[in-house]
């Protein structure tokens, strides 16, 4: 045993005893003195306080378009790709007429007659003085028929025609027609009455120019031509961007097959859904951060355009669709990337704030702990508006300076729960 010993210099053992004795007091500390604990505290500041509502949704363009070939034939020209600024009524791609159909060949030729038809209606003068002719020679036939059968109401000239010695002759006297000859007139009156109502329909339906109904009904027939003509086309129907493209020239496409996908870049949205408990507060015009996983270290705006009205229900939980539109959105956002939204319900300035983590409840009221004199007091506070991280002290006797402990403990201990 003294060998063993022997084998440790004075120094060492020096060591091992300081050691020991520092684990001694360290036990007897911890076990027979009060507990110490380490609190965590912040000054009590002023400042500027947003509160904001957060969701995430997709971004859409505010147009968008799939455009699908309408007829059957093969790809003659093929005129814009992807990335391709295109306008309204502008040609993408279209079929070669040899391999169209027959009802979409011949709309070539009714559209050309189509627009005739309608140009002579516009320009030329001729069905209207026709028109003008046929109204007066009704006003003149309704106007003999009329007086003749005013003549029947009282007593008229008859001329009676009879054989003398067989030579005709015929006397002239007054009489009363007979019934007969009174309901002829009736029915010629009439009949000359519908034909100057009909004239005169006619000539003021021309009166009407541009808004006749001759010639809306040459417009119409135009307008059917020329959408049979368009199946061989693929046009754009907005302002937009080419984002999808699929047809290549020499390609046999059917009725219903996709060509292009057109988006209007120059608007983006981005649609997301609010819980009823924070939808009251968003309003239009409010503002919003976004951010995108795709697109890091970047911080793009927006406004709130639209607030739904009507919730939808899922799983038990009412959501309502907020619109949000970027308003400095670049070439980087594309419409299908995810966004996550902040819309800025609030914003207060100049308040006194304190750390959400720092509030308690206790019997029903909210509270905080102040650091004193190395001890905690607590202390009842009214809040106001709050953000994710602080909240505005409505009421409390705090000040700016004071110190609040940011991790009071959860269980009912030497102050509070």
């Amino acid at each position: 045993m003294k060998q063993f010993f022997s084998r440790f210099s004075r120094r060492t053992w020096i060591v091992a005893g300081v050691v020991v004795l520092i684990i001694i007091i360290a036990v007897a500390v911890n076990s027979g003195g009060d507990e110490v604990i380490a609190f965590q505290t912040s000054s009590v500041e002023r400042g500027n306080l947003v509160a904001s509502v957060g969701a995430t949704g997709s971004v859409r363009a505010r147009q968008s378009a799939t455009l699908i070939w309408q007829t059957s034939g093969i790809v003659e020209s093929v005129n814009v790709e992807v990335g391709s600024r295109i306008s309204r009524d502008g040609v993408l791609a279209s079929l070669d007429k040899a391999s169209l159909s027959q009802n979409v060949i011949l709309a070539e030729a009714d559209l050309v007659s189509a627009k005739k038809a309608l140009e002579d209606l516009l320009s030329s003068d001729t069905a209207r003085l026709e028109a003008q002719k046929a109204v007066d020679s009704a006003e003149k036939a309704y106007e003999k028929a009329y007086n003749w059968r005013m003549k029947l109401n009282g007593k008229i000239e008859i001329t009676d025609y009879y054989f003398e010695f067989g030579i005709l002759k015929s006397r002239q006297y007054k009489g009363y027609a007979s019934a007969e000859t009174i309901a002829q007139a009736d029915k010629d009156l009439a009949l000359a009455e519908a034909r100057l109502d009909d004239a005169r329909r006619t000539y003021e339906r021309l009166l009407g120019g541009a808004d006749s109904a001759e010639v809306a009904a040459a417009e119409a027939r135009v307008a059917a031509a020329q959408s049979t003509l368009n199946a061989a086309y693929l046009i754009a129907p907005f302002d937009g961007t080419v984002t999808q493209a699929s047809p290549a020239v020499g390609d046999q496409v059917t009725a219903g097959t996709v060509g292009y996908r057109i988006d209007d870049l120059s608007h983006l949205l981005v649609d997301v859904q609010v819980s009823e408990v924070d939808i009251n507060s968003v309003a239009v015009g409010q503002s919003a951060t976004l951010t995108f996983d795709a697109i890091l270290g970047k911080e793009y705006h927006g406004e709130v355009v639209q607030v739904g009205q009507a919730g939808d229900t899922v799983q038990g939980v009412v959501s309502f669709t907020v619109t949000i539109e970027l308003t400095d959105a670049d070439e980087l956002v594309k419409p299908g990337m995810t966004a996550a939204v902040n819309v800025v319900v609030e914003e207060v300035k100049d308040v006194l704030l304190i750390p959400n983590r720092a509030v308690r409840l206790v019997d029903g009221n909210r509270v905080v702990y102040l650091l004193v004199n190395n001890q905690p007091v607590q202390v009842k506070v009214q809040l106001g508006s709050s953000s994710d991280l602080e909240s505005v002290v409505v009421e409390g006797d705090i000040k700016e300076g004071d110190l609040i402990i940011l991790n009071p403990p959860s269980f009912n201990g030497p102050f509070g729960g």
